[in-house]
């Protein structure tokens, strides 16, 4: 799969003085997140897990800060968690201020859609970006991704479609040589036992006449032995 972009708030990493604690710990992530991001041989899931770590001890003073749960959202996407990433970013795109900032939130809710195969609702969000920020190349060149690998799974399942239709067709191929074999099968059969029944009766003849032509000879020896008594 081609990388896709993520986009990224471009005041998401600037600190807003708030409490010292707070500005520590998003401090901290900021760091994590983009020495994890310039690595681009590997997806270093630890530095993304701590930077998370990070930006939830902010959250917890001042939970609705959608610029930190903007940097949150990135890294949870950055860890593979696309259905709880995607969430977020749905959430995000309607609590960012400006045309621009809710673009971006539909830019990477697309991405975790995208990579979670569900292609149909990635392309709707792209274009719902573009809405929001028409001229943004990134979301344009994610969009054209998505529409292709829609096409290309368009022509897999067509190309299923076909094979298993051809597969139907051998099967019904199959069974009419099947049943064709076994009306064969049977007529030879009842051929087999006419045949049978034939022979059996011309048997029974033989052994008829056999029996027949026993009894005429048994009476003539009787009839001579008679005669030679008479004598």
């Amino acid at each position: 799969m081609k990388r896709l972009i993520l986009m990224i708030l471009a005041t998401v990493f600037s600190v807003v003085a708030h409490g010292q604690n707070e500005r520590k710990h998003i401090r901290s992530g900021n760091k994590l997140f983009m020495d994890a991001v310039k690595d681009t041989t590997k997806i270093d899931t630890v530095k993304f897990s701590n930077a998370e770590t990070e930006y939830r001890k902010a959250l917890n003073k001042k939970p609705d800060n959608v610029q930190w749960n903007f940097n949150l959202a990135n890294a949870i996407y950055k860890q593979q968690r696309f259905d709880e990433a995607a969430g977020k970013f749905t959430d995000l795109a309607e609590k960012m201020e400006t045309q621009e900032e809710k673009a971006r939130a539909l830019h990477n809710l697309g991405n975790s859609q995208l990579m979670n195969q569900k292609i149909d609702e990635s392309i709707e969000s792209y274009k719902k970006a573009l809405r929001k920020n028409p001229n943004d190349l990134d979301t344009k060149y994610n969009l054209a991704y998505a529409q292709l690998l829609k096409k290309q799974q368009e022509q897999q399942q067509q190309n299923q479609d076909q094979n298993q239709d051809q597969q139907n067709k051998n099967n019904q191929d199959q069974q009419e040589q099947d049943q064709q074999n076994q009306q064969q099968q049977a007529r030879q059969n009842k051929i087999s036992k006419e045949n049978a029944e034939q022979l059996l009766q011309v048997l029974q003849n033989d052994e008829r006449q056999i029996q027949e032509k026993v009894k005429k000879m048994q009476a003539a020896q009787a009839k001579r032995a008679r005669t030679e008594k008479e004598w």
